[in-house]
């Protein structure tokens, strides 16, 4: 699927702007850049838009690749709206209920719904001595999120007195707790605990040392619930490409960006893998923040982002998933939701392996998605679509060879899921595709292969994080999950609204040879 104009007219350089990457950070800065006026390019090594948001279609099932839910419709709302669009007439979300089913290896299960006498009655059914605790954290949750998610995640964070203004409201919240310190300070089952303190993980966090701040999932999914988007997080990205293309921009895909330009001390363009260069007034790079310092940018002295100071930090963990399509199963596994959490029989020591130890672990916590009880779009009749993902380590640790490991790997994971979840579905398995931390390294041109890049620890988050406007270059600019505020769908998104914040308008008389480029600000170091 390429979205582009047929035969587009040669922009001029001085209100040109490339961004690196049709992800969905790339795509909402694209919006963001050409709702302000400029000509945008987007250039993508992939066939189609998303990046880790894209999807594959393989016998007749269509395997969403990454993200699977929705959580704050609002953003999107907002972003189409900045670009005089109403993203309800483009993308349909559907309000899942309930949000996901967890289920304990002990038997025990944890059901999440928005509504509020249902959460309570839950928590009391499974403690009832946890409930004014329950309570407590989840005020914990709102105060984080209108710091953390509405004021923080909102502006930049690039300047260093930016930071020191917020320092006391960082001590005041208890920021340097961890996420399931902050949970096991209010409720004593350990359930619950899990429960509470899980979220981190799709974030590519480590609850036992990523900041509490992260506890404002909570009140994210309480306040605007939890969606999917008909036609799966792909819909999205084609949704965005169709407006960058209506405001007279392009994406180029099955096109690889080998290099950010430099010339007179900024950026001044691209140069493709095919040795072709592409001249702008600023370039916005959505591919990861590792990848655009130590590669795109391995020519040019840094400062900061150097190649030590990149390999010295936390990355996020790596992931394994198994997409896989069943036949005449639609009626079957009626107690399988859309979203299913299966919990392996350690979480504090499991999450050390994968994080602190870098080992691959004989047991597992899965994460279940399927989308074919939502949307029958994404199977043949008669079939079902699915994905298993598991948590691993990520490669800088070494010591998986995943080419030997990967199918012990699968069959351990078959097991779990027969005993545990869906009895009876290899015998129904019709397609099936495996990722692997190597594969998010080749097709993503991820570090490590790591699965949501710089992990989100307090010391890599906010003015700690590779900053949204690169202090390495003046007119570069960085979105995605690698900058501030991170990972996970609102958060990419998000790197575009700060982004907006920071790119001014587009010059209005471009065509005018001697006119200057833009005065664009260059991150405080």
């Amino acid at each position: 699927m390429t979205y582009m104009r047929p035969n587009p007219p040669a922009p001029s350089e001085a209100c040109h702007a490339i961004v690196i990457g049709a992800g969905l950070g790339g795509l909402a800065s694209a919006m963001r850049l050409g709702a302000k006026g400029w000509r945008v390019t987007v250039i993508d090594r992939l066939d189609r838009p998303g990046g880790r948001g894209s999807s594959i279609t393989q016998g007749g099932h269509r395997f969403d690749l990454g993200p699977t839910i929705v959580t704050v419709p609002q953003g999107l709302r907002e972003l189409w709206a900045a670009c005089g669009r109403d993203f309800d007439s483009d993308v349909t979300l559907r309000p899942m209920e309930p949000f996901y089913e967890i289920r304990f290896p002990d038997g025990e299960t944890f059901t999440a719904r928005q509504d509020d006498a249902a959460m309570q009655a839950e928590v009391a059914r499974i403690s009832p001595r946890d409930v004014a605790g329950y309570n407590a954290f989840l005020k914990d949750s709102e105060a984080r999120y209108w710091f953390g998610f509405e004021d923080l995640g909102r502006r930049s964070m690039h300047r260093f007195g930016d930071l020191l203004k917020v320092l006391p409201k960082f001590a005041m919240l208890r920021a340097d707790r961890s996420v399931y310190a902050h949970a096991a300070g209010r409720v004593k089952d350990e359930h619950l605990r899990f429960a509470l303190s899980f979220h981190p993980l799709f974030i590519g966090g480590d609850p036992f040392n990523v900041t509490s701040m992260y506890i404002l999932v909570s009140h994210l999914e309480k306040a605007f619930g939890v969606h999917y988007a008909m036609g799966g997080v792909q819909a999205i990205a084609a949704a965005m490409a169709r407006v960058v293309e209506a405001q007279g921009g392009e994406v180029l895909h099955d096109t690889e960006v080998d290099e950010i330009l430099t010339e007179g001390g900024r950026a001044s363009g691209v140069r493709l893998a095919s040795g072709e260069v592409m001249r702008a007034a600023i370039v916005v790079s959505n591919a990861d923040a590792g990848h655009t310092y130590s590669r795109l940018l391995r020519n040019l002295p840094r400062k900061r982002w150097t190649d030590a100071r990149l390999n010295r930090s936390r990355w996020s963990m790596g992931l394994y998933v198994w997409y896989f399509g069943t036949q005449g199963t639609s009626g079957m596994w009626k107690d399988v939701g859309h979203h299913s959490i299966v919990v392996g029989p350690r979480y504090r020591d499991h999450i050390k392996d994968i994080f602190i130890r870098g080992k691959l672990a004989d047991d597992m916590s899965l994460y279940v998605h399927r989308p074919s009880v939502t949307d029958p779009s994404v199977a043949p009749e008669g079939g079902d679509t699915f994905y298993a993902l598991s948590p691993v380590p990520h490669l800088g640790f070494g010591g998986v060879d995943w080419a030997e490991e990967e199918p012990r790997y699968r069959a351990k994971m078959a097991r779990m899921l027969e005993e545990r979840l869906i009895p009876g579905f290899q015998d129904r398995i019709t397609e099936s595709l495996v990722f692997t931390p190597e594969t998010f390294r080749d097709r993503y041109l991820s570090p490590f292969g790591a699965g949501f890049s710089i992990e989100p620890r307090i010391l890599q988050s906010a003015y700690f994080r590779p900053h949204n406007v690169s202090e390495e270059v003046p007119g570069l600019y960085l979105a995605g999950a690698g900058t501030h505020p991170g990972a996970g769908l609102p958060g990419v998104v998000g790197t575009a609204e700060v982004l907006g914040t920071l790119v001014p308008d587009a010059p209005r008389r471009a065509s005018m040879p001697d006119l200057p480029l833009p005065d664009l600000p260059m991150a405080a170091e």
